[in-house]
Parts: C-alpha cells; structure tokens; sequence
C-alpha cells in the first residue's frame, strides 16, 4: 500500500486486531493524502490486508521470531470478508461507522439530494460536519492504544499528527458531493451545508470526565447538554493519561449500533442590500406600531421595502436599521434616509445590476407612501458607516409652527441670528417606554423663518443628528431647555414635521 510503510505495520496489525475500520487505520498511521480515503471501502480494505499479508511474509522467510499477535479473522483475504459492516460486530469502536458507512457514492447523493430540495442558488460551498463528542473519548482512547506499541517500536506518535475523522470524512465525500450539486466545495462560501451524526448507546462515554475535571463543564443556556466537543476536548487535554485509563478501557469497546446521520441542512450567509428612502404620507410608520399586544396601524416602511426583497432573494426573514428614524407622521423628503436589511439565509444571493434597479422599480411601484433609491448589495462591514459618528451627522428639518400669542415677521428675525444653541434634552416622554431616561446634550446649528400669518410660520433647522424637533419646539413640559416657547416667550406648538436631509453620505449615489 503506497501510503504506509514498514514501520506502520505492527500499528496497523493492533489497529485491526481491536476492531478499527480501513479509514481509521489510515488516520493513525497520520496518512494525510486525501485521495487515499476516497478510495472505496473494499479496494482500501484489501490492500491493507495484502499489506499485513506481505509483511507477515517477510517476517517468516527472514526467520526471526515473531512477536505481535496473530492476525483475526477480518485479515485473512478473503473476497467475502472485505465489504464492510456486514454484522454489529464490524462497527468501528472508534469512528462508529462514520468513515465506514457515510463515505460512499450513496450517502454523497442522499446529501446531495436533500440540498437540491432546499432550492439554493450556489457556485460553491463549504462543508460542515458535527460529530458526536464521545468520538473524541473514543479518538483519545485509540491513540494511548496505540502509544503503546510506537514507544516499544521507539517511535513517537503525537496526537496532533493523528488525521481528524472529519477531515477524512471530509476528503472521502466532499468531492462526491461537488459533483453532483455542480459547485466547488472550498474552505470559505457563503453557502454552508452541514451533515451531522448522533450516537445514543455511546452518550455516558464522557460522563466520567465530568467528575474528573469538573471545571471544564459548566451549564450554559443554549447548550442541551454540559458534554460539548469542545468541553470534552478541554478536559482530554487536562487528564492524566493513567487517570484516563483507570476510567475509560483502551482500545474503547465495540459498540452495537452505528452513528445515525441527521438531516442535511444548508445555510447561507446573510445579504445586505442598502439605499435611501422617502416617506410621503404621515399616517406610515417606520416599522410596525404595536402597542400593548395590539397592531396600531397597517402596514410600515420597512415592510414596504422588505416584502419584495425576501420574495426576490427567498430569504428566510429580515433585520431593518437605519439612519434615525422619523415619527409616523413625518414626512422623510429630500434625498432620503439611509437604510439597510440584511436578509437572513437566502436561497439566491446574485444579482446583476440591471435586476437590482428592476428590484427597486418593484418597491416604488407598490406604493405610493414610500420611493427608494440608490439600491445596491453591500457588506455587512460596509454597513456600519451608516451608523459610524452618528450623532456627529447634521439633519435639516422643515417644521410648521402654530404660536399662542399673535406675532409678526419681526418677531421671528432674532431666530434667524442664533447659530450652534446647546440644549439638554431629558428622554422625551412619549418614548420613555422604549428609550432609558438620560438627559442628551444637542447643538442646533441655524434656523430660518418663513412668515405665514400671525399665529403660523416655517420654521427651517439643521441640527445635530439625535434631537428630538418636537420638544425642541413644545419643550415637553420643560424636559427640553432651553425650547422655542421659552426663545419665544409664548406656547408654541409643532403642525407639522419634514425630514428635508441627512447628511451621511452613504450608500454611495447610483446615477439613474
């Protein structure tokens, strides 16, 4: 066998003799070829036994004595003892089937098919695998199997060198699975597809490292149970290799049933799209209004924007952030609001230009409340520039104001001079219930006046980004100071609110 050599031979004949499969005997002897293990079952099994058989050759026309163990039954070469997991008997105790059973042209095409039935759109994908963590008691209990025989050969086997079972199962199927869904199978996509593997009979075999290294088991809430493979990977690193062989037999003992495969799942990663938005109507909110349980009013923007979104893109769900968010009575003009939605496992992810612009075209034709533009795909990391500095951002507003006390253009002109006002802002009381009570410094940068008639003007800020407008101008029973009845000396009230700019300049521009 090209693979091992003659120092690999009395590990290969104690790997055999305590029941291992062809694959594992392969991962022991650190054989790091990946095309070795997608060799079939019964062509591998063969020459390792020619291999044993050679060597046992050699051993009887040199004439030395010979010292290791006989060969069982499972190394005669026999055609009817080569195929593989024929009884309970031929389970491997180590890998429990994983590498005997699952690394067939079969199973390939049951994952295959099973991801072909989720209608995912992918070039490639990277392959996940999840095993049972009492494979990693088992892999432990092998290796100081085996140790023993390299340190009476003189040789060293570090665990490290020892090939992973996922990996060999991962050389042996993931080609088979490449080709039949037609995709590269890399280290890195953002398609994932996961096989996992259970074991019930053998789940008490880690119980034992509970107790002697109960540090590294601790109950977390989203975790069914304390014996994840990383816990039991952190206390196999902690045990004395004596404390484990008091607790735990070595070569593990042959189990009855095979590991059981779980149902092929696919994920991919989430997409972002980003653009602007312009609100028109003043009985929208930004996102559902629910109070107490109970929908307040039909509809919202971000299910105006998102509906088309995950109907295009099969996406599984959504999350919408913004720039700020305006009232449901406000109007959002002017170039619009920075938005973003990530679109959480979709089952298409490309989109050319032209359908990203057909795609917005979709959204301003189902309403007339709502436009968008400069709509793109972006990165979830290009997203974070919509919120980077945020309160740093400026904001211009166009409000209608109605004043108690009769006035006149004069009145309103000392407005106009007052430049970078500092005001302190208590958590408004309308949004106590969602927002922590704090008290927010805000600077408001210039206003202008449009006179209208004695009791109603426009009323044009820039402002930092962050104030609340309203009781800027009401002054919310005095949370706000100082507010525009106390500039103005007289109850003044707000009409009507226009988001007219924010000035972040992202996403970038799409030329129409």
């Amino acid at each position: 066998m090209p693979s091992l050599k003659e120092k690999d031979r009395p590990i290969v004949r104690k790997l055999l003799c305590a029941g291992c499969c062809v694959r594992c005997v392969l991962r022991f002897c650190c054989v790091g070829t990946s095309s070795a293990y997608r060799r079939s079952y019964q062509d591998l099994h063969k020459e390792l036994l020619a291999f044993i058989s050679e060597g046992s050759q050699s051993h009887d026309a040199s004439g030395d004595e010979r010292t290791d163990a006989p060969p069982n039954k499972r190394m005669r070469i026999d055609e009817d003892s080569v195929t593989p997991a024929q009884t309970d008997s031929d389970i491997c105790p180590v890998c429990l089937g994983v590498l005997q059973d699952f690394c067939n042209p079969t199973f390939a095409k049951q994952v295959s098919d099973a991801v072909k039935k989720q209608q995912y759109e992918f070039d490639s994908l990277v392959l996940t695998v999840s095993l049972p963590a009492q494979l990693s008691v088992r892999e432990h209990s092998c290796w100081l199997h085996v140790k023993k025989e390299v340190r009476e050969k003189s040789m060293c086997l570090g665990k490290e060198d020892v090939i992973l079972v996922k990996d060999a199962f991962k050389w042996a199927v993931q080609g088979k699975i490449g080709q039949e869904l037609g995709a590269a199978v890399v280290a890195n996509s953002p398609c994932e597809v996961s096989i996992g593997f259970i074991h019930p009979e053998t789940e008490e075999d880690c119980h034992f490292l509970a107790n002697t290294c109960p540090d590294c088991f601790k109950p977390t809430r989203n975790k069914a149970s304390i014996f994840t493979r990383m816990a039991v990977v952190k206390a196999l690193e902690k045990i004395s290799e004596e404390k484990f062989s008091r607790h735990y037999p070595c070569p593990p003992k042959k189990a009855n049933t095979r590991c059981t495969a779980l149902d092929t799942t696919c994920l991919h990663t989430s997409v972002f799209i980003a653009g602007r938005y312009n609100k028109f109507s003043r009985e929208l909110p930004q996102t559902p209004w629910v109070i107490d349980g109970e929908r307040r009013m039909d509809g919202s923007v971000e299910e105006l924007i998102a509906a088309p979104l995950l109907s295009s893109f099969r996406a599984d769900g959504f999350n919408f952030s913004s720039s700020g968010r305006e009232d449901v009575d406000v109007r959002t003009l002017g170039n619009g609001r920075p938005f973003a939605v990530e679109l959480l496992n979709p089952h298409r992810a490309k989109f050319n230009r032209t359908e990203i612009k057909q795609l917005q075209e979709t959204i301003n034709q189902s309403s007339d409340k709502i436009r968008v533009r400069d709509l793109q795909i972006v990165t979830r990391e290009a997203t974070s520039r919509m919120k980077e500095g945020e309160e740093e951002k400026t904001k211009t507003y166009s409000a209608l104001i109605w004043t108690q006390k009769a006035i006149d253009s004069t009145d309103l002109e000392f407005l106009a001079n007052i430049k970078d006002l500092k005001i302190a802002q208590k958590t408004p009381l309308r949004v106590l219930h969602r927002r922590p009570l704090a008290v927010r410094q805000r600077l408001v940068h210039s206003m202008s006046i449009i006179y209208l008639d004695k009791h109603h003007f426009t009323l044009k800020l820039c402002t930092q980004a962050g104030t609340y407008i309203k009781e800027f101008v009401h002054g919310d029973f005095g949370r706000t100071k100082p507010n525009l009845c106390d500039l103005m000396k007289t109850d003044a009230d707000i009409l009507e609110l226009d988001v007219e700019s924010v000035d972040i300049d992202w996403p970038p521009a799409i030329p129409d």
